[in-house]
């Protein structure tokens, strides 16, 4: 997400500032607070997380300092500051429910896990912080960078003869390059004041972790690769994972009259940059 907002940020009229942790340790609030004072920030992006969902449940107290504390740091620095927090927020918080229709900003909250549960308290510290705020809850978050199901498919299926990918899982792929190009353009359109709230984003469409991983092999052209789908009880975890967190855009597209993209249109792509910079 970070990288992608990195890309926009030459595209604007304002100064973007971008800072990773040698430059602001963001679990420190009086750095925090100096940094947005000096730098006159108005709107800060955070796009900082813990994300290992399985190893935050023995990293618990480390994932909570990341996707709790520090947002309630960041939150009362801005809020000092009289800015906005734009804060990125996930399907997990909704771990437990059992669903059958997308899930709206007003569905009941039910972690089951440590990273649904410390991102969930950082959601509460943002909105018990008295900052003005964004709050956008994704899913499925995939891009170019770093560790993701994208990439790890891509290269299973380049040389696997066969992998088995769960069925009963569902939800939608999001490009990270969409959802930053989304808060990008809220921010240029002026559309931050008066639409502080939660709202959720993930590209159109819905799928099964076993569709999407079929389609990143057609896509790639990884057609020797016979993938075949599976019951998440095959792959034991410490974590319930939810098995529907499709997220309903209905208030996000009503706000701020942006297009989302359909799943498919984004892998796409996110396959052809990757192509370009040499993975096949």
């Amino acid at each position: 997400m970070g990288r992608h907002m990195r890309l926009l940020g030459p595209q604007s009229r304002h100064q973007y500032l971008f800072t990773d942790v040698e430059d602001l340790d963001i679990t420190d609030p009086v750095a925090l607070t100096k940094y947005v004072r000096e730098h006159h920030v108005e709107t800060l992006v955070n796009c900082a997380a813990y994300t290992n969902v399985d190893k935050a449940e023995e990293e618990e107290p480390v994932a909570d300092k990341l996707n709790h504390l520090a947002v309630g740091y960041l939150a009362e620095a801005m809020k000092a500051v009289g800015g906005t927090l734009i804060h990125i927020s996930t399907d997990y918080v909704f771990g437990g429910n059992r669903n059958n229709a997308p899930c709206t900003e007003e569905e009941p909250v039910n972690p089951t896990g440590a990273y649904g549960r410390t991102k969930l308290l950082g959601e509460e510290a943002l909105l018990q912080s008295g900052c003005r705020y964004l709050i956008f809850r994704t899913a499925w978050l995939y891009s170019e960078y770093g560790k993701n199901f994208v990439k790890t498919m891509l290269a299973l299926t380049s040389d696997r003869p066969e992998l088995k990918v769960v069925f009963d899982q569902v939800g939608t792929p999001t490009y990270a390059g969409d959802l930053a190009r989304a808060i990008f353009s809220i921010i240029e359109n002026g559309a931050v004041a008066g639409n502080e709230g939660v709202y959720h984003y993930s590209n159109e469409g819905v799928c099964s972790w076993f569709d999407f991983a079929k389609e990143i092999a057609r896509q790639a052209g990884h057609t020797a690769c016979n993938i075949q789908p599976c019951h998440s009880n095959e792959f034991p975890s410490k974590v319930i994972r939810p098995a529907y967190s499709v997220l309903d855009k209905t208030k996000f597209k009503q706000t701020f009259r942006l297009d989302v993209p359909y799943w498919t249109d984004s892998l796409s792509r996110c396959i052809q940059h990757l192509k370009q910079d040499g993975l096949r």
